[in-house]
């Protein structure tokens, strides 16, 4: 706990909304009547049968568990918030409003009689889903039943971030089991990452978090924040339910496996005259048991007692509020000033890529009630620099040495902070990560905060065009052994098929390195000749250090390579071909 005076304000500072919190007065009495009373009605609610959460008299308990709490709150002195607070005098409060991400303008109030209703019963009145009741199902409430310690690790993450997502579902009027889904899709990790790249608790694929305009770039992984990824696969799981005409099974199924699956799977039992539900498709093991495993969990929500398991408190209040940032700060700082560990920091800031965070991007950062707080306490009192990093545009494709060089970084630490591949160049237009300096001190700009990449061209001599002329009954691969060439790249070079026969005297394109001397393995008895640069009888050649074009058909990858010429440097950008 920490006292902090009423701070002066600094527009050099980061920007708050101003509301001044009410004293909260004396401490209240707890909450007997209501400590007696929750245990006893969630208790009735959850030794009651399960039955289907459709079912009107199941709803109808479960609502009248959330009223009666709520009443019980209601009619006694509320006690002090679950959430530990600073222990300060009015006068010392901070005169900032900390926001609710998920309801932004509002003032948070941890007394408020709602607060004390437990979240997983608000939950379980919102189940709406048909069950489902298979063996599959039982395998999976098996699974997790055997597993008491991955269920408490799994649900204790899920705690710090189940009640902004239950707002979101319940404001949009979706069936509560949807909140469980990141219990299957990822257990709650924001860290997660699939074998297929799918990112964060929701496991976005890169295209699909794109379209869900979820940010991935240098700076940032918007698929693993937990605001915009819950946003995201709300919008995405409502266009799916909306696309297979409100069957939530299928909708979830397509979330899994694909909508291009689903709708063709449902298009050949159309075809065949059979049944277009979820059981009924023929889809892969793994969509199979999608379902059963959500079920499963929806299970243990319900009455966990039936399982051997226990569900960790979670109250009905936001755990973590926003805090407006407008100006760059480095993560180890933004943790410095929240007294939290950098660690604990990143699990409420996960989409951070780089050890800064862009004002210009994000323009938040989440933390649990007090360290906001504290947080903003210290910001407030905070002189010098809150960032030590900025963002630089290479000029010119270069080496990781050169850049290292011109930034003042050793090339090791610019290669490892960029992650930048060995024997790589740096391609010209590319944003690094670099220390600030007097000189270069800016705040990353907005363009460049969303909109920065990172390119990389192998660091090899350039390539030459070179020409060789074909003799009689040459083919592409007797050219190809004549002169130490890959066959394969030497039809691509001249777009005909690796079997191909050359006419006699015609043209053939070979590509060579700067230095390179291409000549013939062995005397052909044939009069090959090679042309370079408009040679007319040249057996070998000497490649000259000059670059030139590429013929389009062969397979290509970006490259952009310094190339010297004359005295004068200049960069030139070319296709490397693969090799």
């Amino acid at each position: 706990m920490h006292r902090h005076p009423t701070p002066a304000r600094s527009s050099s500072r980061p920007s708050f909304r101003s509301s001044s919190r009410p004293s909260s007065g004396a401490r209240r009495p707890a909450l007997t009547l209501l400590a007696a009373l929750l245990p006893l009605v969630l208790a009735a609610c959850a030794n009651r049968p399960l039955t289907p959460a459709d079912n009107p008299e199941a709803q109808a308990v479960a609502q009248q568990t959330v009223q009666a709490v709520e009443s019980a709150a209601s009619a006694v002195p509320s006690p002090a918030a679950p959430v530990a607070r600073a222990a300060t005098a009015p006068e010392e409060k901070l005169d900032v409003l900390l926001e609710d991400a998920m309801n932004p303008g509002e003032k948070v109030d941890l007394d408020a009689p709602k607060t004390h209703v437990d979240l997983w019963a608000r939950m379980r009145a919102g189940m709406a889903m048909p069950e489902l009741d298979n063996d599959l199902v039982r395998k999976a409430e098996d699974w997790y039943s055997s597993r008491p310690d991955y269920v408490a690790r799994m649900t204790g993450r899920g705690s710090l971030y189940l009640y902004h997502v239950v707002e979101e579902v319940e404001k949009r009027g979706m069936p509560m089991e949807l909140a469980l889904l990141p219990f299957v899709e990822s257990a709650f990790r924001n860290d997660a990452q699939s074998s297929a790249k799918a990112v964060g608790m929701w496991q976005f694929m890169p295209a699909t978090g794109r379209d869900f305009d979820l940010k991935q770039n240098i700076f940032r992984d918007d698929r693993r924040d937990v605001l915009a990824s819950t946003k995201a696969a709300l919008d995405y799981l409502q266009r799916l339910n909306k696309m297979f005409d409100g069957d939530w099974q299928l909708a979830l199924a397509a979330y899994n496996w694909g909508q291009g699956n689903v709708s063709k799977a449902v298009a050949r039992n159309q075809k065949a005259g059979l049944p277009i539900d979820y059981d009924s498709l023929r889809m892969p093991d793994e969509t199979r048991y999608y379902l059963p495993k959500l079920q499963a969990v929806k299970n243990i929500v319900m009455r966990p007692e039936a399982f051997g398991l226990e569900l960790p408190a979670v109250a009905n209040h936001p755990y973590f509020l926003t805090v407006n940032i407008d100006r760059d700060i480095d993560v180890a700082r933004a943790a410095q000033l929240a007294e939290l560990d950098e660690d604990t920091f990143r699990q409420f800031n996960p989409s951070m890529n780089k050890p800064v965070i862009l004002a210009a991007s994000s323009g938040q950062i989440l933390l649990p009630y007090d360290n906001a707080s504290t947080f903003v306490a210290n910001l407030e009192k905070h002189r010098g620099p809150l960032a030590s990093w900025t963002a630089w545009v290479v000029p010119r494709t270069m080496k990781s040495a050169d850049a290292a060089k011109q930034v003042g970084m050793s090339e090791t630490g610019l290669r490892e902070l960029n992650r930048i591949p060995a024997r790589m160049l740096v391609t010209k237009g590319s944003t690094l990560l670099v220390p600030r300096t007097a000189s270069r001190d800016q705040d990353v700009s907005e363009h460049l905060a969303d909109h920065a990449s990172i390119g990389f061209a192998p660091d090899v001599p350039p390539m030459r065009r070179v020409t060789l002329k074909a003799g009689k009954g040459d083919t592409v691969a007797s050219v190809a052994r004549r002169y130490r060439l890959g066959t394969t790249q030497l039809a691509q070079w001249n777009r005909v098929s690796t079997k191909a026969t050359f006419k006699p005297g015609q043209q053939i394109v070979a590509y060579v390195r700067e230095g390179q001397t291409l000549a013939a393995a062995e005397s052909s008895g044939r009069s090959s000749k090679v042309a370079a640069n408009g040679s007319k009888s040249a057996k070998t050649t000497k490649v000259a250090s000059n670059a030139s074009s590429k013929p389009k058909s062969a397979k290509t990858r970006s490259a952009k390579v310094a190339a010297t010429e004359g005295k004068g440097a200049r960069t030139v950008s070319t296709k490397t071909a693969l090799r």
